[in-house]
């Protein structure tokens, strides 16, 4: 599924804010006529968008794939679309099953903010960034590494050590995206991340400081996080399905077939 982030308390339920989960659940009940709970692939903040989030149910209903993406489709607001749908055929979960998460961060460094599709990229005031510092940056943090100093607090993960399989940043139609493929992803995690990067590509900080930050593991000495307005979960990895990514819109590209 794919969802535009903007209006939304994030994926998971919250007692008091519309989260995409609330909404594709009610939509999935009434097409299966019986109460179904979702599972899904990544659990994205307030704000975060998918162009390929992953969702598992079960349920008793027999509805064919295409019912089901119709179906759901037509009950969810206008900014959540199911792009696909699967009957598995055996036990599958959506979060406990993939391999890894692919999440793009995407910042603009025009000369002002973007009128249309503000709440779609994040604006970086100073230009242009410098992506060769950026991506050299990067590069320490692949590998299994201890990430406090990129985990924001509140974050219920027994473990800081998570696996960056890759990271890249490049420019691409005008944007500046960073690239983090990893086993999963502490709260915050690739927001932070993206808020060092945006720093050492500004000149804010060296490019020796991300090193420094990750051997150091204290969040207190990290600049501030991105916005949310420039993320996207935009692949997971499955065993036995091969996902190419799809991109955020803003890059003018549909699929990528680069993955973890």
């Amino acid at each position: 599924m794919e969802y535009d982030g903007s209006a939304f308390s994030g994926f998971q339920r919250q007692r008091c804010a519309g989260s995409v989960q609330q909404a594709l659940e009610e939509a999935a009940s009434a097409v299966a006529d019986e109460g179904v709970r979702v599972a899904a692939a990544g659990r994205t903040d307030a704000g975060v968008h998918a162009t390929q989030q992953v969702v598992s149910f079960r349920t008793n209903a027999a509805r064919s794939p295409d019912a089901w993406r119709r179906g759901v489709s037509s009950l969810t607001p206008a900014s959540i679309g199911v792009v696909w749908a699967k009957c598995p055929g055996t036990a599958f979960h959506a979060r406990f099953d993939a391999l890894w998460r692919r999440y793009t961060y995407v910042f603009s460094d025009a000369p002002a903010p973007p009128a249309v599709g503000r709440s779609l990229v994040a604006w970086s005031r100073q230009r242009p960034l410098d992506v060769e510092a950026m991506h050299r940056a990067a590069q320490c943090l692949v590998g299994e590494h201890d990430f406090s100093a990129f985990r924001a607090a509140g974050c219920q993960s027994r473990s800081p050590w998570r696996r960056i399989h890759q990271a890249r940043v490049r420019r691409w139609h005008g944007y500046v995206a960073v690239d983090v493929v990893a086993n999963a992803f502490l709260l915050r995690m690739v927001r932070n991340i993206a808020g060092a990067l945006r720093a050492v590509g500004a000149g804010e900080l060296p490019l020796a400081a991300v090193r420094c930050l990750l051997a150091g593991r204290d969040r207190r000495l990290a600049p501030p996080t991105a916005p949310a307005a420039g993320l996207y979960l935009v692949a997971v990895g499955y065993p036995r399905w091969r996902l190419p990514a799809r991109l955020p819109p803003v890059l003018g590209a549909a699929t990528d077939d680069a993955d973890g």
